[in-house]
């Protein structure tokens, strides 16, 4: 089952309109997480807003959103006076002009967004749309209103749906110049320049997402594995950089050492069950039947506290 919308609305291109639905197309819900304590009692911590003058809790109700003025002087905005800024695009997708996707920097993406037809009309207006994109080869550039602000959206054929990009304003980005300025001019030779490409073809592939591993995801569960098997936490040895001296030797060395790690007869690594497993073993779902591996594994309960 698909979750639940961002944002119910309508798509328009000039006058052909139909209603849509806008979905996230990615989520960091799989993730492990972790929660604060208190390290005296293991209870975990809780955040309250107060007052920053009386220190006394203050209520949702009678809290507003303000404008910072000076060091004490805000200027107060209300919800209702937010919801009448009237902005088309609170409600509609305007398709405002089309382009080609290379010239969309990388630097104004923000997140992936799914799109489809919402209820059981529209259909053939979504198509219509969706299928003129795909045939120019172009991006179609909109606006939308997520979270109280407006966004720039382009839109791409996937599949039967699109995909929507939110991107970034150009006050947003900031300059290269101020990042690159200090990088010497060098310059490069031919050999060197010969020996880099010999790397890049020797470790030339496709790219295949369920090839990666998040590996940081991967030392979490063992390291919440070890701990609940009361086994102690060694540190492990940080991989250090090595100052590279002559440049030259090192890239023969790295042609060298590409040609073995291609050429080995090695197994690759099979990537670990996904995160959602993951979690089912570290911490079984109540009323799912547990393994006897999992049940093994968990200690005797001693104490509410766990140190982190």
């Amino acid at each position: 089952m698909a979750p639940r919308a961002n944002w119910k609305g309508f798509l328009r291109l000039s006058l052909v309109t139909c209603p849509v639905a806008l979905y996230p197309a990615t989520s960091d819900s799989e993730k492990i997480s972790f929660n604060q304590l208190n390290r005296q009692t293991g209870h975990r911590i809780k955040y309250a807003k107060v007052d920053a003058d009386t220190g006394e809790e203050v209520a949702n109700e009678d809290i507003v959103k303000g404008y910072k003025v000076d060091t004490d002087t805000f200027i107060e905005v209300t919800k209702d006076e937010l919801d009448n800024v009237a902005l088309e695009s609170t409600r509609t997708i305007d398709i405002d002009e089309f382009v080609d996707r290379s010239e969309i920097d990388p630097r104004y993406l923000i997140r992936p967004y799914y799109l489809r037809p919402d209820g059981k009309v529209g259909h053939d207006a979504f198509a219509v749309i969706r299928e003129t994109i795909r045939e120019m080869n172009k991006v179609a550039i909109g606006r939308v209103v997520l979270t109280n602000r407006e966004h720039i959206i382009a839109l791409e054929p996937l599949d039967k749906g699109l995909m929507g990009t939110l991107l970034r304003y150009p006050y947003e980005v900031r300059s290269e110049d101020e990042y690159f300025d200090e990088i010497q001019d060098v310059k490069v030779t031919k050999d060197m320049l010969d020996l880099a490409k010999h790397i890049v073809n020797q470790k030339t592939g496709h790219f295949k997402p369920e090839k990666f591993e998040d590996q940081y995801e991967t030392a979490l569960v063992d390291l919440i594995n070890q701990k609940r098997a009361g086994k102690p936490i060694t540190p492990k040895e940080r991989p250090r950089g090595e100052n590279v001296v002559d440049l030259m030797e090192a890239l023969r060395r790295s042609v060298g050492g590409a040609g073995e790690t291609k050429g080995s007869k090695k197994p690759a690594k099979k990537p670990r069950k996904a995160a959602a497993g993951q979690k089912e073993m570290l911490m079984p779902i109540t009323g799912k039947k547990q393994t006897k591996e999992t049940v093994a594994k968990k200690p005797a309960a001693k104490s509410r506290r766990k140190s982190a």
